[in-house]
Order: C-alpha cells, then sequence, then structure tokens
C-alpha cells in the first residue's frame, strides 16, 4: 500500500494527524480539554494515567462513551511509571483500563513496550481485549538510542504502528529519528526535549504518522502547544517545498522571533516556517542546516561572533562591527551574514534622542553591544562602553572610537542615555536589574531585551522620571529588516508588531494573576 494511503488508513490526512493529547487530573477538566482539543483536530490522546484515581478514569470513560462525537479518533494511554507516565499499578492495571477505553470507544491505544516484554510469550495480543489498533511505544527519557531500525524493525511486527520518543543530546539526534520516519509510513517520531522542538514540528513533513501537542499542561520536555503546532507553525501543511527558517541561541526558548516571522509569513501567504533551534554546540547545527533545507537563520546570544568563522562571506557593515545577527544560506549551501541589529537600534533611539554630540553609555560588550557602539557612533553620539570583562569593554570601545567608562564611575558621571546590551533582567529571570536606580543618571534609558516588555530596569527608570525605550522598539525593525532579506518582499510589520505586542501583553496579564 502507498505511503499517503497508509496514513490515511491509520490516522487521516491533514490536521488529524495533529494528535491533541488530553492530561488532567480529574474526569471533568479533562472533558474540558477534550471539548477544546476536538476544536482543532478530530485525533485525541486520553492520558488516563494523568487522572489522579481510578474513580476519575471511571467517570471520563462513561462520559465518553455517552458523548464520543463521530469522525473523531481517540488513543488510550494509560502509561505506567516504568513507562515513564503516572499510573502506579501493574501491568494488570494498564490492561484493565485499555480495556475499558476500547468499551468506550477508543479505537487505538498506546501500549508501552516494557508492558508487552512482560506479557507471556503465549498470549496473543488480540486476546487482551485491547482497542482494535496499538501504538506500540518506546520511550528514551536520557537519550536517543543508536539502533533506531532495528528498534523500530522488531517492534513492528507486533503494532499496527510503533512510537518511538527519544530524548534529543543534539541536533543530530533528532535528524536520525526523521530519517527513520522517512521511510516508514507507520513511525510515529517524537524528538523529545528542547533540542528536539524544532524536529517535532518538522515530524509530520518528514513522515511521522503523528505529531502531538498537548491541549493544557505539557506531558513531555519541549512540546509544543496544540494552538502554536497548528496556528503559528502549521506542521499539518508544511511539505518539502516549504523553506524554513529559524532563530539559533542558548537561550532560545524565550524568543518571539518564531511568533514575529511566522506572522509575516502567514500574513503574506508564503510557504515558509521558522522555528527555534536551542544551539548549544554550532557545528551541530549547522551539519543539520542542507538535511532541514534551512534557508535562513537568525542569530543570538551567545553564537553572534562565533558564526563568523563559518561564514562564506559577511556584509562589510557586520564585518566592521564583528558580529553577526543574520545569515542567508545560499542555494550552494554556502553562509552569507550581516547584522539587522544596527538598524533596529537607531530605528528605536533616533525617535527619542538627537543622537549627534549626545553621549550614550553602553552596558555590556557582546554581540548586540557592538552593533550599538557601531550604529550609535556612526550616527555622531560620543560612545561609553561599561561591562563586567574589562578586555572586551577595551577593545569595543576602541574599535567604535569611544572610551571606557568603569563601573564604579557611574554613580557621578551623567549621560544623555544608558543602553543595556546584556541579557540581565530578561525571562524568566526579570525579577533583576544590570543597574541600580543611583548608577541611572541620565535623561534616557533603553533595554535590549524585550522580554518582558517593560524590565526592571525600565522600571527603575520610570521611578526616577527618566525616558524609557523597551527593547521591542529595536526587535520590531531588526526582525523586519530580517523577514525582507529573506523574502525579497516588503514586510506586514504593522501585523507582525501587533502579533508581538498581544504576546507581550497576554504575558504580563498571566504572571499578574497568576
Amino acid at each position: 500500500m502507498p505511503r499517503t494511503a497508509y496514513r490515511k488508513r491509520l490516522f487521516g490526512v491533514g490536521v488529524s494527524r495533529i494528535c491533541a493529547v488530553a492530561a488532567a487530573p480529574t474526569a471533568a477538566e479533562m472533558a474540558d480539554l477534550v471539548r477544546a482539543g476536538l476544536r482543532e483536530t478530530p485525533t485525541i490522546e486520553l492520558r488516563l494515567d494523568w487522572l489522579r484515581n481510578d474513580s476519575e478514569r471511571s467517570r471520563l470513560l462513561l462520559w465518553l462513551k455517552r458523548n464520543r462525537p463521530g469522525g473523531t479518533t481517540f488513543v488510550a494511554t494509560c502509561r505506567r511509571r516504568v513507562g515513564g507516565g503516572e499510573l502506579s499499578g501493574g501491568v494488570s492495571a494498564e490492561l484493565y483500563w485499555l480495556n475499558e477505553a476500547r468499551e468506550a470507544g477508543c479505537s487505538w491505544c498506546d501500549l508501552e513496550i516494557e508492558t508487552l516484554r512482560e506479557l507471556p510469550q503465549s498470549k496473543a495480543m488480540s486476546e487482551l481485549g485491547l482497542p482494535a489498533h496499538i501504538l506500540l511505544s518506546l520511550h528514551d527519557f536520557k537519550r536517543t538510542p543508536v539502533r533506531l531500525q532495528l528498534l523500530h524493525s522488531s517492534a513492528r511486527r507486533e503494532a499496527d504502528a510503533v512510537k518511538i520518543a527519544a530524548n534529543a543530546q543534539t541536533i543530530g539526534d533528532s535528524l536520525r529519528l526523521l530519517r527513520l520516519a522517512r521511510s516508514s509510513p507507520h513511525l510515529v517520531a517524537v524528538p523529545m526535549g528542547e533540542l528536539g522542538l524544532p524536529a517535532r514540528i518538522l515530524a509530520l513533513r518528514e513522515g511521522s504518522a503523528l505529531a502531538y501537542a498537548p491541549i493544557g499542561e505539557a506531558t513531555a520536555s519541549g512540546q509544543v502547544s496544540l494552538h502554536a503546532l497548528k496556528h503559528l507553525y502549521r506542521a499539518h501543511e508544511l511539505t518539502r517545498r516549504t523553506r524554513v527558517y529559524g532563530v539559533i541561541g542558548d537561550p532560545v526558548g524565550h524568543s518571539l522571533s518564531p511568533l514575529l516571522h511566522n506572522t509575516g509569513f502567514i500574513a503574506r501567504k508564503i510557504d515558509a516556517v521558522y522555528l527555534p533551534f536551542l544551539v548549544k554546540d554550532l557545528r551541530d547545527f549547522l551539519k543539520a542546516v542542507p538535511e532541514l533545507g534551512i534557508r535562513g537563520f537568525s542569530v543570538t546570544i551567545p553564537h553572534k561572533q562565533s558564526i563568523l568563522k563559518h561564514l562564506h562571506d559577511c556584509d562589510p557593515l557586520a564585518a566592521e562591527i564583528g558580529a553577526v545577527n543574520t545569515v542567508v544560506v545560499r542555494r550552494d549551501g554556502t553562509l552569507s551574514g550581516s547584522n539587522t541589529d544596527y538598524v533596529g537600534i537607531l530605528r528605536a533611539m533616533e525617535k527619542k534622542l538627537r543622537l549627534p554630540g549626545s553621549r550614550v553609555l553602553i552596558f555590556g560588550a557582546g554581540g548586540v553591544a557592538r552593533a550599538a557602539a557601531f550604529a550609535l557612533a556612526k550616527a555622531g553620539a560620543h560612545i561609553g562602553v561599561c561591562a563586567r570583562r574589562e578586555k572586551a569593554a577595551r577593545e569595543l570601545a576602541k574599535a567604535a572610537g569611544g572610551e571606557v567608562v568603569p563601573r564604579s564611575a557611574l554613580q557621578s558621571e551623567s549621560f544623555d542615555a544608558i543602553l543595556n546590551a546584556t541579557p540581565i533582567g530578561m525571562h524568566p529571570n526579570d525579577r533583576i536589574s544590570p543597574l541600580s536606580s543611583r548608577e541611572l543618571n541620565c535623561r534616557l534609558v533603553m533595554d535590549l531585551i524585550n522580554r518582558p516588555q517593560t524590565t526592571q530596569l525600565l522600571k527603575l527608570a520610570a521611578r526616577k522620571g527618566i525616558a524609557t525605550v523597551s527593547g521591542v522598539e529595536m526587535f520590531v525593525p531588526q526582525g523586519v529588516a530580517q523577514w525582507e532579506l529573506w523574502t525579497g518582499q516588503r514586510a506586514p510589520e504593522s501585523i507582525m508588531r501587533k502579533a508581538v505586542l498581544r504576546a507581550l501583553r497576554v504575558g504580563e496579564e498571566s504572571r499578574l494573576h497568576g
């Protein structure tokens, strides 16, 4: 049977291959999650093991039996703790609840390989009273097994489909799992962990029979929410023709770049997707670029300077700055670097301050600090650099034609503007400030951190009556410049900005009420 037809028989096509995961402690909460999930996809996994006791499991399955709508596929999972789940009972308890799930209308069940190994060899699968279709699952929460093909082949004989969920310690690990999915139409590939997150999103494109996403609380590391998987990343619509972009950094989970860029792609109906890549080892990521079809990527902390040695060429301004935040992957696979931080900083500062002749202190000496120093110096500002690393501060000050300002001098010296170019105060460590109130002797403070929008530093400045500029004012224009560089089209900047501001506002409100 052709691969596409086989997948259709298994779980349907398109959005049906997005499996919403319902996991909650009570039947009432689970039912609410199921209803919410069915608004997005007709395929739902019921994590029966997450329900806090047998009574709640009985209530949920009774509700399902009475309320299950037609055209839906329910996958029952009651994973024991030995397999990474929450069920405290043994094999008999797991099989009992999977049997009950079949009676309630679940056509599939997820049976972990540990359970299969504990069953008597004489016991046929058909005698277990399980749902009609069995998804045999292997979970490895520590690593990606070396012999993936062998594991898949042996498990395939026992089930309708096989799920391999493995922790990706490198991006290369997640690629090995995707390669297996390309050649196996009955495989569900689940790269786990934050390093595996981009591969989770690309799994359907690469051939995985399903992609999982939580409706409510995440049930595994590196998961993408159901709404984001379907509406932001459009995982069910991606093909090998889809252009792939992304942001590389460490950390990267806080980044608003996927929201910014994907919003632009959606608004302009461009077949492209932008993914967050946690990159601890640049070479690990760069090896994956050709296989994933990556056409360009943003660069953030800590790779803005180290990426330079991997580039085929670099625009003169980025070379002068000595830091790159934007890379284009050419058709021949070579990398070309540029810097759009420069544009973003200038656009943000020029709205608030007359730069020629002004005195600006840059706090920090990393990649974004270099872009700020060169941008403001070329605009006519006198630059001071203050950084924890004295050598880096001296080098940057010399390169930008500025001066080094020791931290001890900040309480006595004054500036027209102070610009924070360090990650201190960034989400989730947003209750701290890189500078104290006594060190803010200026007319304007700008923080290049964009999440949260109003950092602790900006709050201190506002209390002193100092004008403030959020990092969003730099983040959006630099991202728009990247987007236009990659696509060759005019970006829908107002739509992209609104999406970012809305996300920041929702995040702030949830923190206040959480």
